[in-house]
């Protein structure tokens, strides 16, 4: 039986996929372990099909190097049909742009047996700039799947709704199989869209609803390449608001739904509060293209709810619609009043 299938959902990353393929080719102290490796391209237009015929021929017969092409676009499609493909006891991400440590396999092998009860596994994660990142880009830095830790294991507190990023994340198959819905909410950024959070839906099912752990490994260490126009601000605007607009799904996911009223109007005080505090040290117009960002992130989570309500990915019953014209009420009035407060001289 494979241990291990390390899937690699990709779109045109043809420039991108050598370099991560190249590095599992060279993975060491994996001779005991039986695993494989699967690209799954996401509709792709370039050579990316091309690219992994090309490393198939002269790829090691011992670890299989196959190729699956989902066209239903989306992240979220790509690892479900990740899922599908494998029959290995643990499942590991990686992007196409995640170039893993040369003893990464082993590591995420070695963690499962030590650890019975993870039924996910985060990597520590390095950023690799194309550019030098603006000032203060620490404040946002944990949006781009940059996770460092430390040196100890540690585990994600479900209280605090703490999760690894899908970069670097290794699974256990029979824990997504049975806690991941079938069809989930979020399927990922896709053209015209930059929606996120589609893999912290997926582990809020697991994290919410199940007794496995979910953990973070720093023994597997992965090298995110972060290039020059990420960090453009035309880039990351929309990224934050996608980030925001998506958090009503991912705060909710896998809880009852009698909770959810409650936690929405929760969700709702906080995120205005943290936005009136923004505003009041930033202004409404910050210059600060990190500040911007902040923003940007608040008031897509501000609005969440409403816009997915608007755009068709949420279904209504009585107390949340009641709870949703209370909401609206308010989140006018809170505006005016922000709005009315920032421009009074």
């Amino acid at each position: 039986m494979i241990q291990l299938t390390v899937a690699i959902p990709t779109y045109n990353g043809e420039n991108r996929l050598p370099e991560v393929l190249q590095q599992l080719r060279c993975q060491r102290a994996t001779e005991s372990i039986r695993w494989e490796v699967l690209v799954v391209d996401n509709n792709s237009s370039d050579g990316t099909a091309a690219v992994v015929q090309q490393f198939q021929k002269d790829w090691p017969k011992e670890v299989p190097l196959r190729y699956v092409l989902e066209t239903q676009q989306g992240a979220a499609f790509a690892r479900k049909r990740s899922v599908s493909e494998s029959q290995a006891e643990l499942i590991g991400f990686l992007d196409d742009d995640n170039i893993p440590e040369l003893n990464w396999v082993a590591e995420a092998v070695r963690f499962s047996q030590e650890n019975p009860k993870a039924g996910a596994y985060g990597s520590q994660i390095h950023a690799i700039f194309e550019v030098e990142p603006p000032p203060n880009f620490n404040r946002i830095k944990p949006f781009f799947a940059i996770t460092e830790l430390g040196k100890n294991p540690r585990l994600y507190n479900a209280r605090k709704n703490l999760l690894p990023p899908s970069a670097g994340l290794v699974i256990r198959r029979e824990v997504w199989s049975e806690f991941v819905p079938e069809k989930c909410i979020l399927s990922g950024r896709v053209e015209g869209s930059m929606l996120t959070g589609e893999d912290l839906e997926a582990l809020s099912y697991i994290q919410r609803k199940s007794d496995w752990e979910i953990w973070y490994n720093p023994q597997m260490q992965v090298d995110h390449k972060i290039p020059r126009k990420r960090l453009d601000i035309e880039y990351l605007i929309p990224f934050f608001r996608g980030i925001g607009l998506s958090r009503y799904v991912t705060r909710t996911a896998g809880v009852k739904p009698i909770l959810k009223p409650v936690l929405t109007t929760a969700y709702f005080a906080n995120d205005l509060r943290k936005l009136l505090l923004h505003v009041l040290r930033y202004g409404v117009s910050a210059q600060d293209d990190i500040a911007a960002c902040e923003r940007a992130l608040l008031m897509g989570s501000l609005n969440s709810f409403f816009y997915l309500w608007y755009n068709g990915y949420l279904k209504l019953d009585k107390k949340t619609a009641t709870l949703l014209i209370l909401l609206s009420v308010q989140l006018f009035m809170s505006n005016q009043n922000l709005l009315s407060a920032c421009t009074t001289p």
